[in-house]
């Protein structure tokens, strides 16, 4: 008897002080990235989840304008994207109309997903510098 209560008073023991170590840590067990990566996952503020609209009203979105971008066309990976003049990079969608003008100064119009960072391409042309 006198054991058992020996081995639950060192397991009790070893349970508060790893869960001390933890708290002062900084809850570790969160962020499964390491070194910078989990860092920035840490310091980025949450934003508030958006919640749909009840079902009885209908949803208002506004259609998205076409938007002009310029900046040169280049390959990252197997995917063509536009890099402009402040190195923002967008992901072209249509890769086909892309292709002949890698490497080449470019406008490209069409409407932009900003959360996929993607322009949804509805023309490119040659940009006469």
């Amino acid at each position: 008897m006198q054991s058992i209560k020996r081995d639950l008073a060192v397991g009790l023991s070893i349970s508060a002080l790893l869960f001390i170590c933890a708290l002062a840590w900084g809850s570790p067990f969160v962020a499964a990235g390491t070194g910078s990566n989990s860092l920035q996952t840490q310091e980025q503020p949450q934003q508030p989840q958006q919640t749909q609209p009840p079902q009885d009203q209908p949803q208002q979105t506004q259609p998205q304008q076409s938007r002009t971008f310029t900046g040169t066309v280049l390959k990252s990976g197997e995917q063509f994207v536009l890099r402009d003049s402040a190195g923002q990079v967008y992901k072209l969608d249509n890769q086909d109309s892309a292709k002949p003008y890698e490497g080449k100064s470019v406008k490209v119009t069409g409407q932009l997903d900003e959360q996929a960072m993607l322009i949804h391409v509805e023309s490119i042309e040659g940009n006469e510098a």
